[in-house]
């Protein structure tokens, strides 16, 4: 296996930076900028606007011949807060041929793999440059791969083919559901219990919110397209945190309900979305308003990012199938950057080690089969840069 021993080196630094999404991942951005840039690739780093977080965009090869490919992988990770691990999350154990640390299957292993690959592209002639894009808060919206694809946008900078190494057991993922986020905030009138309609109870039109909702995750069932490759095959809905009030006696001034919905195509989402609003427009908020004008409920989107739709001909499919001997394409129901890649005009896949049975748990792990195996692809990707278009 080419490169695992370096590639276990970089995974344990790369675990040791606690990068969980609440917080900073910029000393393991600028930790890889340097590795890269010591190789001779042009680095990129994007800060969001607190300037806490960055994106990481670099490039190995020709820059002036356009295209190319790129690697994608996040570097934020779950938090371990209320979990039981067997030794410190963000120390790397090995064992029985695992590697064990907070980030190692989703996804990090991926990033080592590539990062102890890279040595041995810049010692290539490449034809097509390769870019390498690493990303912040993909745990919570896919934030940094939706500033970082409209960067690329504004540049006019398209990679032919993007591989986003997720966690698949190194099997091909054409397809998977998009991914849609939001926080609703409800802002009613405090008041005291014994007198409910003096006041505009917030956890009550939370209820309401959650009940139109709950309708239509079933409305959506029957909704689903004929043939769907995904399972379960319609667009779904979770609730994902309510909260509101403070004692029984006190009517809720302020509520907030958190969910998601999992659209299998676009159409679905813009129904949700529309009912919702006019439930909220002319139901809750003239009920909210009739006590006090200053009741409002306010829709905050966490993220909204498109699924990755399968192509008759793709040509990352095409070329993952020959770097892995595995003709097969899948879909899988959890969602990646790679819809993002697709909408930029690139050809998009996933195919990375470990399982995402082990991701966000305690004790997270990724086989050293499973990086052994991406090594091996990401080897035979050198060949293929370094042919003659």
């Amino acid at each position: 296996m080419p490169r695992l021993q370096e590639t276990r080196e970089i995974l344990a630094d790369l675990v040791a930076f606690p990068t969980v999404s609440s917080d900073s991942n910029l000393e393991m951005i600028v930790h890889i900028a340097a590795m890269l840039g010591e190789l001779g690739a042009h680095v990129e780093l994007f800060h969001d606007e607190s300037g806490h977080k960055a994106n990481l965009f670099a490039t190995l090869g020709p820059r002036e011949a356009g295209g190319g490919l790129v690697l994608s992988g996040h570097t934020d990770v779950v938090p371990v807060t209320d979990q039981t691990w067997t030794n410190d999350p963000f120390t790397l154990r090995e064992a029985d041929g695992r590697l064990y640390g907070r980030g190692t299957c989703d996804m990090k292993g991926f990033i080592a793999a590539t990062l102890a690959m890279a040595p041995a592209y810049a010692a290539l002639d490449l034809k097509r440059p390769l870019h390498f894009a690493f990303t912040h808060d993909e745990e919570v919206g896919c934030l940094g791969g939706q500033a970082l694809v409209r960067e690329l946008a504004a540049r006019g900078l398209r990679p032919e083919i993007a591989i986003i190494g997720e966690p698949t057991e190194m099997r091909i993922v054409e397809a998977h559901k998009g991914c849609c986020e939001y926080t609703v905030a409800f802002h009613g009138l405090e008041g005291h219990g014994s007198n409910p309609d003096a006041g505009v109870n917030a956890a009550e039109a939370a209820v309401r919110y959650v009940s139109r909702l709950l309708d239509l995750a079933e409305a959506l069932k029957a909704r689903a397209p004929h043939n769907n490759p995904f399972e379960p095959p319609w667009t779904t809905i979770n609730l994902g945190r309510i909260s509101g009030g403070h004692a029984h006696n006190v009517i809720p001034g302020k509520a907030e309900v958190e969910w998601e919905m999992r659209p299998v195509q676009q159409s679905d989402q813009d129904f949700v979305n529309d009912e919702m609003a006019r439930h909220v427009a002319d139901t809750l908020l003239p009920a909210m308003r009739a006590v006090d004008p200053r009741a409002d409920i306010v829709t905050h989107v966490i993220g909204e990012v498109a699924g990755l739709e399968p192509m008759d001909d793709s040509a990352a499919r095409r070329l993952l199938a020959e770097l892995t001997g595995e003709a097969r394409a899948e879909t899988v129901a959890f969602s990646t950057e790679a819809g993002l890649f697709q909408s930029l005009g690139c050809a998009a896949a996933v195919c990375g080690p470990g399982s995402i049975a082990q991701a966000h748990k305690p004790d997270e792990y990724v086989t050293l089969d499973q990086l052994g195996q991406c090594l091996d692809m990401l080897d035979g990707l050198g060949t293929v840069l370094t042919r003659a278009r």
